[in-house]
């Protein structure tokens, strides 16, 4: 078998359940539109031609699949999985003798799209019919793969990727390669060399990156969402061939994203292009889920903290920010100062009302991708090593089934509502003691991190963000982890700050009123206006108060009404901080506040609030940092 490169591996989808607050995102999620959507959206409705219709037959149909499906086995709601259920069969049963399934003809809303020809919307499915084979254990889906990768291979060279799927290459070489760890067909690794000489050359493009500014054009290169998808590309090529030039491209492409388009949710901006460093600037929720993906699959290759660390952050603040806290209406982009969203020209190249909370804003293909957000982020919250170990790659409330060293039978039990509070509890149950070892992510942000297993103290000594706790573990083994969260300011462009405590990012929330737009059946389109001033400047000298509530954490905890962890802060208003183009302007560098009174500011988590702050004029210089 060719030695493929991997630091961990991924759990099979159903292996860890979500619980606490991440279980009532995935039920609040099921209740809203990913339960709901086939019954009121027609694009992904009984006329899709992924169920056999004459309708959208193109991305949308196993975008849906691509978040119902796991969302469906993670809960264990059999509603769910039967809706998802009639898409995977249907697509089994639409194999033809040469492999082909899936649609005789595209039909897609996207006038660009060469219908005669195209391998992307397969490469979704794909991914569908992975999830679909570890939650079950369906013994038809490895054949049903190796089937159509034998048509891919007979035919790619003569119909070779393009368009769309030359940029989205990745999502093909993931289930070529998952599949060669299940077959062990070396004509698999052949095919993966054809599909990564065939796909765009991210490796290229990330390791010395060339959009140093907004880009005003149409690019395949600049498209937010296939640099998100496209980021993963060296890692995936490192797994394959285990070159350092593709571990450098990807560090070196996430600095350069960060440092040209960065913005303090912890994404690049692209409204429809990369966008450069403006609060204003908006990002598209399809970039945001797809780069959440392929941090997680970064982690699975290098096993390396860093991916953790921007995961935790997409996922805990740009997510949840742009969509309704009852999971009724979405945005295509969201601003991180975004005071107003309304039917209004932008200074971006989408739509006048791409900012809006709707079903369908700007694009459909949001409203069909955004499913998957929350649901991968569960399946991939722990790992396991190479050893028969396990690997925490973030916190968040779950229970994980799994087997240790040699095939012992273990559990993990995760609680302490991180990341609204800094202390985690880890449980082990085992079916009998056991040595291996349990590798647990050390976030960057966190300055004293400390460990005690069942009241004994134990070191920490991460490496690339890791710390390994290698011993024999006994059934009831008891870690608690405590992560301590220490308010910081973040400098920005034009010494704008933002404000970080631990992977949460923190806002002004602003009165919202929500003015219906367009009224459906169910889901309705919203504008909303601000009904509080938001033109606030941040005193370089304030005094953080973290404001902790001593009561449950809410259903509901990315709603700013209900915010379980507030901060208090002082700042001015700036009088001549004004908007541009619909939107807050950019933050003065020398703001004027002459005259005004220092005023109390009470910030929340940024997603949960739909209008805020959340880069700040900074007023008075910073304070100097000495470090000794």
């Amino acid at each position: 078998m060719g030695q493929l490169h991997e630091a961990f591996g991924a759990l099979p989808l159903g292996s860890i359940k979500a619980e606490g607050w991440l279980y009532n995102q995935l039920r609040i999620q099921a209740d809203g539109l990913t339960g709901h959507l086939e019954e009121h959206w027609a694009d992904v409705g009984p006329n899709n031609g992924w169920i056999g219709g004459e309708g959208e037959s193109w991305e949308r149909g196993p975008y849906y699949l691509d978040g119902l499906l796991p969302l469906a086995y993670i809960l264990g709601d059999e509603k769910l999985i039967a809706k998802a259920n009639r898409w995977i069969e249907w697509s089994l049963a639409s194999q033809q003798e040469n492999g082909f399934f899936g649609p005789a003809h595209i039909t897609t809303v996207n006038n660009d799209l060469d219908k005669k020809q195209d391998w992307w919307h397969f490469m979704i499915m794909l991914k569908v019919m992975m999830q679909y084979e570890e939650a079950t254990s369906d013994e038809r889906i490895v054949p049903f793969l190796s089937k159509f990768f034998g048509y891919v291979s007979s035919i790619i060279e003569e119909q070779p990727l393009r368009g769309w799927a030359k940029s989205r290459g990745s999502e093909m070489l993931l289930c070529i390669l998952w599949l060669y760890k299940k077959t062990e067909d070396a004509k698999l690794l052949k095919l993966a060399d054809i599909v990564a000489s065939q796909t765009l050359d991210w490796t290229d493009i990330f390791h010395d990156f060339p959009f140093w500014r907004k880009v005003e054009q149409w690019d395949f290169r600049t498209h937010v969402v296939n640099v998100a998808m496209g980021i993963k590309m060296p890692g995936i090529l490192y797994e394959l061939y285990g070159e350092s030039v593709q571990r450098d491209a990807v560090h070196r492409g996430l600095d350069s994203l960060m440092t040209h388009h960065g913005q303090a949710h912890g994404m690049f901006s692209g409204d429809e292009w990369l966008s450069g460093t403006h609060p204003s600037q908006g990002v598209e929720l399809c970039a945001v889920v797809e780069y959440m993906y392929s941090m997680e699959q970064l982690t699975r290759i290098f096993g390396e903290g860093r991916f953790g660390d921007i995961l935790e952050k997409v996922a805990f603040n740009a997510l949840p920010a742009t969509i309704s806290k009852d999971w009724s209406a979405h945005q295509y982009d969201q601003q991180v100062n975004q005071i107003v969203c309304n039917v209004a020209p932008r200074n971006w190249s989408n739509g006048p009302d791409a900012n809006l909370f709707g079903l369908e804003p700007n694009f459909g293909c949001c409203t069909s991708n955004m499913h998957q957000g929350w649901p991968k982020f569960a399946s991939h919250l722990w790992m396991t090593d190479a050893a028969g170990g396990l690997a925490a790659v973030s916190y968040a409330p779950c229970h994980v089934q799994t087997s240790v060293a040699d095939g012992i039978a273990a559990e993990v039990r995760v609680s302490g509502q991180y990341p609204f509070r800094d202390e985690v509890t880890i449980e082990l149950v085992l079916e009998r003691s056991a040595t291996f070892a349990i590798s647990l992510r050390v976030p960057e942000w966190s300055i004293s991190p400390s460990l005690l297993v069942n009241g004994e103290s134990i070191i920490l000594n991460p490496v690339k963000g890791y710390a390994r706790i290698e011993r024999e573990w006994q059934d009831g083994d008891k870690l608690l982890l405590k992560l301590p969260m220490e308010v910081r300011t973040v400098s920005r462009n034009l010494y704008a700050v933002s404000v970080e405590r631990g992977p949460l990012v923190y806002a002004l929330p602003l009165v919202e009123n929500w003015q219906l737009l367009k009224t459906r059946e169910r889901f309705h389109d919203w504008e909303i206006y601000p009904g509080s001033p938001w033109k606030y400047g941040l005193l370089a000298d304030t005094s953080f108060e973290v404001m902790v509530s001593e009561d449950a954490i809410p259903y509901q905890p990315f709603d700013a009404a209900a915010a379980p962890i507030r901060l208090k802060a002082s700042g001015k208003l700036v009088a001549e901080w004004r908007m541009e183009g619909n939107n807050a302007g950019t933050p003065p560098l020398n703001p004027d506040t002459e005259g005004q009174p220092v005023t109390e500011l009470e910030l929340v988590p940024y997603g949960s609030a739909k209008l805020r702050i959340g880069e700040f004029p900074l007023l008075g210089d910073r304070k100097p940092v000495i470090r000794r």
